[in-house]
C-alpha cells in the first residue's frame, strides 16, 4: 500500500481503509499503542480537536475532509448546497423588490390622477428620496438591521416602497413607449449580464476599488452638469453610468455565487445580497431612460 502526504493532514491515505492484513485479531497489531505498523503512517488527528466533527475512526468526515478520502468532500458539499440556497433566497427577495417598482412606475405611468398628484406635490420626492438614504445607512452600517428577521425585511420593505414611489414619479415624465422601451432593454441586459457573470473565468469581485472611483468620478461628472447644461453631455453621463453599473451588476453577482472568486457575500447577508442588484437595476434603467430621453430631445 501506498501513503502520501497530502493537504492539511500530515499524512492521508490513497485507499478508503487498509486491508486487513494490517489488522490482525481484534485489533491493531500488538504492541503499536493502536497505530498500523505501516512505513510512513501517521494515524489520523483527534476529533475532540476538530470542533464539529463525529466519531468513527477512519470514517469521519472532517472538516476539508471527505469520507472518501478526498480533501474537501463533505465540507464542499455543504458549502454548495448552502451556496445555492442562498442564492434562490436573493433571487426570490429581488423579484418582490422589481414586482412593488413595477407596480408603482405602471400606476405613474398609466394613471393620469397618480401623475397629477406626484407632480402637485413635489415634498414627497424629498421625503421619499431622505427614507431611502436613512434605510440604506442603517442597513449598511448595522449589521444587526440587515441580519435579524424581520427587522432586516421591515427596512428593504420600507426603502423598496420609497424608491419605487420615485422611479414612479420620474418615469411620469417619459412617455410611456419610451418606459417600456427603458425596461425592456434593462431586462435584456440584466438578464445577459447574469448569465456572463455565472459563466465568464474573470473574476470581478477584485475590481470594488476601480469601481469605487468610477462612482466618485461620475458624481463629479454629475456636479459639473448641474452647472453646465449640455444635451450631449447628459448623454454621455447617461452612457458612462449605464455602463459603470452594468459592471457593477456583474459584480454584485459575483459576490452573491462565491465560489472560485476571490470574494464572496456570506450566506446570512441574503437582503444585503438583494439590495445590491436591486440597486444595480434601478440605476440601470433609469440611466437607459436618460439616453433615450437625451435622444428624444
Amino acid at each position: 500500500m501506498a501513503w502520501q502526504q497530502s493537504g492539511s493532514y500530515p499524512y492521508t491515505q490513497q485507499q478508503a481503509v487498509p486491508p486487513p492484513s494490517y489488522y490482525p485479531g481484534a485489533g491493531y497489531p500488538s504492541g503499536t499503542g493502536g497505530a498500523p505498523q505501516v512505513p510512513g503512517f501517521k494515524p489520523f488527528p483527534d476529533t475532540t480537536a476538530y470542533p464539529g466533527t463525529q466519531s468513527g475512526g477512519l470514517g469521519t468526515a472532517y472538516a476539508g475532509y471527505g469520507t472518501d478520502g478526498s480533501a474537501g468532500g463533505n465540507l464542499a458539499f455543504s458549502d454548495k448546497t448552502i451556496r445555492l440556497g442562498f442564492i434562490r433566497k436573493v433571487y426570490s427577495i429581488l423579484m418582490c423588490q422589481l414586482a412593488i417598482t413595477c407596480a408603482f412606475i405602471t400606476l405613474f405611468v398609466f394613471n393620469d390622477s397618480a401623475r397629477g398628484f406626484a407632480r402637485d406635490n413635489g415634498g414627497l420626492m424629498l421625503v421619499a428620496f431622505g427614507i431611502t438614504i436613512v434605510c440604506l445607512l442603517v442597513m449598511s452600517c448595522f449589521e444587526s438591521a440587515r441580519r435579524t428577521p424581520p427587522t432586516n425585511f421591515i427596512f428593504l420593505f420600507i426603502f423598496t416602497v420609497a424608491e419605487s414611489f420615485l422611479l414612479g414619479v420620474i418615469s411620469s415624465y417619459y412617455h410611456m413607449q419610451e418606459v417600456l422601451l427603458a425596461a425592456g432593454i434593462c431586462t435584456v441586459i440584466c438578464f445577459g449580464l447574469t448569465i456572463f457573470a455565472f459563466q465568464t473565468k474573470i473574476d470581478f469581485t477584485m475590481m470594488g476599488g476601480i469601481l469605487f472611483v468610477a462612482v466618485l468620478i461620475l458624481l463629479i461628472f454629475s456636479i459639473v452638469l448641474m452647472f453646465w447644461r449640455s444635451s450631449t453631455g447628459r448623454l454621455v453621463y447617461a452612457c458612462l453610468g449605464a455602463f459603470i453599473f452594468s459592471v457593477y451588476f456583474i459584480y454584485d453577482t459575483q459576490m452573491m455565487i462565491g465560489g472560485n472568486h476571490k470574494y464572496a457575500i456570506s450566506p446570512e447577508e441574503y437582503v444585503f445580497a438583494a439590495l445590491n442588484l436591486y440597486i444595480d437595476i434601478v440605476q440601470i434603467f433609469l440611466y437607459i431612460l436618460s439616453i433615450i430621453g437625451s435622444s428624444r430631445d
